[in-house]
Order: structure tokens, then sequence, then C-alpha cells
């Protein structure tokens, strides 16, 4: 699709006249109908606002004419899995899984490659394979190659470490240690528990990313899951693919989001 295209599609699957859309983003309705009518562009700020607007990356705006690559794990993009910066901005350089609200996820390469690895291994792709195609590939990556700049000093490696720490003091009954924490978007682990009631209720939110794990019991086919973030800790346990799933705990955090 043309850029001319895709505003007017997005203007007119949102319910928006031209005079609408013209106030939200802070132009005339002639200037609207110039770009519905492929005679001009919004300019860079414009793009900015309408990604904001409709909730979709710019690169989608103009046409798709790049394909976007998260510049840490080298996953391909699209708009339902672009990270987002601070104040909720899509960030077209990370997926959900490195990059969220601002912060990047991975501190650590070869923790990086681990997680990677388990999620490429196929029939027609060994895991030692998947490895060196890693370490290949992912020091070409723009964030592997300016680490030192865009790191934080270790902050958000020092509160997973702070979180881990949390997790293993529950003592959860039948539930190993946890050693390492990743990147989980909601979407993906907001499973539905069910309560006294009868009701089943999910507690995250399918658009944010949080710190988790999956930890399995030998002998027993259920798995426990965690997730958490500055807010909460979720423990629960699951039958293979999520199935059956059991709320076991939900505790607030006590923190002064520093």
């Amino acid at each position: 699709m043309s850029t001319q295209e895709v505003i007017y599609d997005l203007r007119t699957r949102n319910g928006l006249s031209q005079d609408s859309l013209a106030e939200k983003v802070f132009v005339t309705r002639q200037a609207v109908s110039r770009w519905e009518n492929g005679e001009t562009v919004p300019n860079t700020e414009t793009l900015k606002l309408l990604s904001k607007l409709f909730n979709v990356s710019i690169n989608t705006l103009l046409g798709s004419p790049r394909q976007l690559f998260c510049q840490c794990c080298g996953m391909p993009l699209d708009d339902e899995i672009i990270g987002r910066n601070a104040d909720g901005t899509l960030n077209e350089d990370y997926c959900k899984w490195c990059f969220a609200d601002g912060t990047y996820t991975y501190n650590d390469l070869d923790e990086l490659i681990e997680v990677c690895v388990r999620n490429m291994v196929n029939e027609n792709f060994s895991e030692n394979q998947a490895r060196a195609y890693l370490k290949q590939r992912l020091p070409e990556l723009d964030y592997w190659k300016r680490h030192g700049e865009l790191s934080d000093g270790g902050k958000f490696d020092a509160f997973k470490k702070q979180l881990i720490g949390e997790i293993n003091a529950l003592a959860v009954d039948g539930m190993p240690r946890v050693e390492s924490l990743n990147a989980l978007v909601g979407g993906y682990v907001n499973l539905a528990y069910p309560m006294p009631g009868g009701a089943k209720v999910k507690f995250l939110d399918d658009g944010t990313t949080y710190l988790g794990t999956q930890l399995e019991v030998p002998g027993n086919p259920r798995c426990f899951g965690v997730v958490a973030n500055v807010d909460f800790i979720l423990v629960s346990t699951y039958a293979e693919g999520g199935t059956d799933p059991e709320l076991v705990l939900y505790k607030k955090r006590e923190n002064d989001h520093s």
C-alpha cells in the first residue's frame, strides 16, 4: 500500500473524518486531503503524531519501504511486536522482548543467544547451527555494536537480580529456584486463572513486556510459570501449552518506583 492508501485506510477504519484527523495532528483538512490524493506526504513531526495516534510504525505509514529487524536479537519486526519508548511511542529499531518502555532488557550477549537458540531449533536447524548463526549475526547489529554507549551501567541487571531474590525468598512449595528472568510479552503468557467464584481472571496486559520464566519439575507434567515487574510477582502452574492454569500466588511488591 502507498502512503496515501495507508492514511486513508487508517482514518476510515478509526471512524475519523478528514477534519477530525486534521485536528488531532494539528494540520488543516486540506493537508489531509493532499496526503490522501497522493499530492504530498506528511513531514517527519506529523508522521510521529500519526504513528502515535494510530499505533502503527512510521515505516507502515510510508508504505513499508523497509524490512525492519530488531537491532538487538535480529527478529523481523511488524507493528505488533515493535518495542516502545518511555513515552509510549514505537521504537522501530527493537522488538518488545529486547526493548520495553525505554529500557533495554538484555545486557549480556551470551544470555540472549541462549534464549534465542531455544526458539530457533527445529528439525531443519540444529542447536549448534542456531548458536553459530547467532554468534556471527548478533554482534553485527547496532545495539551490540553500540552496547557501551547504550548500556544503562547494569541498573536493569541489578533489578533482575533483586527480583530473582524476592521470588526465591517466597519459597513456593515444589518450585525450583529461579536462576534467570527473560523478557515476556503479556499477550503470550496472559493465562485466564479460575477464581473461587467460578470466574476466570487475567492479570496481565497483553501489550506490556514483563520479566519471567518457565520452570520444569522432573517427573511432573505441570510447569511453574513466573511473571513479574516493578509492581507484582505472579506464580502459577499449568499443563503443556499453558492449559489448565492455576494461580499459586499474586504478590504486590514494595518498591519506590525509583
